[in-house]
This record gives structure tokens, sequence and C-alpha cells, in this order.
């Protein structure tokens, strides 16, 4: 058995709450789970559900207030800001917004040579030459590298994100809800792309999503979150088609069908599965 790349064990988050005598607010309630080498790992839930809030934490953005996240089995729940900032090489991240996650003042070029100088990861000229192959490793031209962010369209700019994630050739990257601002045409090009880039380099995802459709298309193990806790997790086609707990059933029931007959239908049963049942 290959040994894990990232666990996570019993990992509890809470924030200060606001005003006098204010208890602080509870966000994941002791949740654990592994990613491997090259594995893409699904987290999928509602808003509020904590998953976010997971994906922050391994990225030293929310507070661990219990538990452990382990990379390559060295504690990084607890990191200072240095040790962070190296361990970006190996963990990078792409966010939910294509447009406000690039700097609209910086040409492509600039967005995508930043991670490299700034971890000393190679010098200027070779710089220029990893952008141009960053760009069209996500299906850009070259010439993209001297426009700016607002001369792309959405499914373009997350491409762009997604190459300055690959940039330091990281073995994991968190993908918060990489595809939910895009239309369905284009977040199916950049699922694919995704898909494409991880046989090609063997970099894991945590994947995180609303979403079970598009859980369903990349993941190889999902867990599904509900109000902080982990309630069901395994095989990702058993869990997205033949899901054995209410709540991801009623995630299922939510996923929109084509056909209208077939959605009413759809929209019936989950009406059935009453919250009461979980």
């Amino acid at each position: 058995m290959t040994a894990p790349l990232l666990t996570v064990e019993a990992l509890e988050v809470s924030y200060p709450g606001r005003g006098f005598r204010a208890r602080p607010t509870r966000i994941l309630h002791g949740v654990s789970l592994d990613i491997g080498p090259g594995e893409t790992l699904g987290v999928v839930g509602e808003s509020g559900s904590g998953k976010t809030t997971l994906g922050r934490a391994i990225l030293g953005l929310a507070p661990v207030t219990g538990g452990d996240i382990r990379f390559r089995d060295r504690s990084i729940a607890r990191l200072d800001r240095r040790s962070r900032r190296a361990l970006a090489t190996d963990i990078q991240a792409v966010f939910q917004d294509p447009h406000g996650s690039l700097n609209p003042v910086q040409t492509i070029g600039d967005i995508l040579t930043e991670p490299l100088t700034a971890t000393r990861a190679t010098d200027p000229a070779k710089a220029h030459a990893r952008v141009a192959e960053l760009l069209e490793r996500v299906g850009l031209s070259r010439d993209s590298a001297r426009r700016l962010p607002r001369e792309f369209s959405g499914g373009q700019r997350q491409r762009i994100a997604i190459a300055r994630a690959l940039a330091l050739e990281p073995a994991l990257i968190v993908c918060d809800e990489p595809v939910s601002a895009l239309g369905l045409t284009t977040q199916a090009r950049v699922l694919e792309l995704l898909k494409e880039i991880q046989q090609a380099s063997g970099v894991a995802y945590l994947f995180i999503s609303h979403d079970l459709a598009v859980v369903r298309h990349l993941s190889h193990r999902v867990a599904v979150l509900y109000r902080g806790d982990i309630v069901e997790e395994g095989d990702g086609a058993q869990v997205t088609t033949e899901p054995q707990h209410p709540y991801t059933q009623r995630l299922l029931m939510a996923s929109p069908l084509p056909d209208p007959d077939l959605q009413a239908q759809r929209r019936a049963q989950r009406r059935q599965l009453t919250p009461a049942t979980e």
C-alpha cells in the first residue's frame, strides 16, 4: 500500500464568537480523511457544510483548533508563516472565482512568473520559457503572456489560474469550487483539462464542490460533509450514483436533469427524504 500524501486526523476548526461571552463557532467537528499520490478526493456538501473551511485549513488559511493535518507524514496544521511559504512548492490552490483570483493590473506572464521567482525556483530567463510551457499545457497560446486578465473569458481565466497552480509542480492542488462560476460547456472543458494534467503529472487533487455530478466526473473517492461531519465516504462512482446516507441521497436528487418528467419525479422523491431521516 502506498502511504497517503495527505492525512487529516480528527480535524476541528472553530472561529471566535462575537460579543461579550460569545461562544466559539465550531465549523469542523473532527474530520478525518486521506489522499494518496495522484488521487482525486472529492469533498461535496451544501453551503455551510464546512467543505471550504476544510480546504482553507489545509492551506493554512483557517485556524486549526483540534486534530492534525499531515503532509508526507509531517504535521503542517500549525506552521509559522515562513514554513508555510516553503510548503507552497508542494501544495497549491485553484479557487472558485477566476475573475477575482488574478491580479487585474498584471500581465498573464507576470502572474505566472511570480510564484517561480518568489520561491527562487528559477531565474527570470528560465521563468520565461516555463511560462510558455505552462500556457501551452492549459491550451492557451504563448502570446497570452502579454495580455491582461480582462482580455480573457471566464474559462480561459480559470485555465490561467490552473497554470499558476502548476507552476511549481506541486504534489497536491486544493480545488475549491473551481468550475461552479463557469457555464456547463466550459465546466466540462476545465474538468477534462484537470484530468489530463493529473494523468500526465501525477498531481493529487482535493476537489471541493456542491455538485455531485461534477465530483463524479473527476473523483476516485468521495467524502460527503454535512454540518462539519463526514456522513458518507467511499468509491466515487458508488457514492455519487447509489448513495447510502439520506443527506447524500438528497444531494443527488438536487442535481438537475434535462428531461422535465424525470426532473419532476426526482423533485418528488427529494421531498420524501426529509431531514428527520438523517
